[in-house]
C-alpha cells in the first residue's frame, strides 16, 4: 500500500470512527445504551462491521462515548470562562453538565455492571470534570457572585445526582438543581462593592 493510500485509509477510518461515535451518542440519548448496533451503525452511515471494528463489543462504545462527552463538558468550561463573567459561565456549564447526566438512560446501570471496559469512566469523569468545576467556582468565588469554600466534587456529584433522578423535559437544569445554583449564590449585602 502507498503512503498516499495508507493516509486516505486512516482518514476514512477516523471520519467513520467520528461518524460512530456521533451517531452513538445520539441514539443512546434517545434510546438508551441497549439500543441496536445496527441503529447506531445505520445512524452512521456504516455497516454493523465496520462499527465492531472500531468497537469490539457494546461496552467499548459506551465507554468511548461516555469519555469523548466528558473531555467536551470538561472543554466547555474553558470556552464558557472566556465568553462570559464568572458566574453566568458556571450557571451555562451547569446546564450541560446536568443535560449530559440527564441523557444518559441506563448509563447508571452499565457503569455498575462491572464490566472492565467501565472501570476508568468515575475517574475519569472526576479528573477531567473535577477541574473545570473547581475552576468556574475559583472564579465565580473570587468575583464574589457565589460562596467561597464549596467542596467542587461535592457541588458536581450533587447537581449529577439531582439531573440523573429528575432531569427536565427542555434540558434545562431541573428545579431542584436551579435551587441548589441559587442557594450557592452570595447574597447581595455580602458581594464584594455592595
Amino acid at each position: 500500500m502507498t503512503a498516499t493510500r495508507a493516509r486516505a485509509a486512516r482518514a476514512d477510518a477516523r471520519q467513520n470512527l467520528n461518524a460512530l461515535l456521533d451517531a452513538a451518542r445520539d441514539v443512546f440519548a434517545r434510546s438508551g445504551v441497549d439500543a441496536p448496533a445496527r441503529e447506531i451503525a445505520a445512524e452512521a452511515g456504516v455497516g454493523v462491521g465496520t462499527l465492531y471494528r472500531h468497537f469490539a463489543n457494546r461496552a467499548a462504545l459506551v465507554a468511548a462515548v461516555f469519555t469523548s462527552e466528558i473531555d467536551a463538558t470538561a472543554a466547555a468550561a474553558a470556552e464558557l470562562a472566556a465568553a462570559h463573567p464568572p458566574g453566568r459561565a458556571l450557571d451555562l456549564w451547569v446546564e450541560r453538565f446536568t443535560r449530559f447526566v440527564a441523557t444518559k438512560q441506563g448509563l447508571s446501570a452499565a457503569l455498575h455492571s462491572d464490566d472492565p471496559a467501565f472501570a476508568a469512566l468515575p475517574a475519569h469523569l472526576i479528573d477531567t470534570l473535577g477541574p473545570a468545576m473547581t475552576t468556574l467556582l475559583d472564579a465565580a468565588a473570587t468575583s464574589g457572585e457565589v460562596r467561597a469554600g464549596v467542596d467542587p466534587l461535592d457541588f458536581l456529584m450533587a447537581v449529577a445526582d439531582l439531573s440523573h433522578r429528575a432531569p427536565s423535559n427542555d434540558g434545562s437544569p431541573n428545579q431542584m438543581v436551579r435551587l441548589l445554583l441559587d442557594g450557592l449564590r452570595t447574597p447581595p449585602e455580602e458581594r464584594r462593592g455592595d
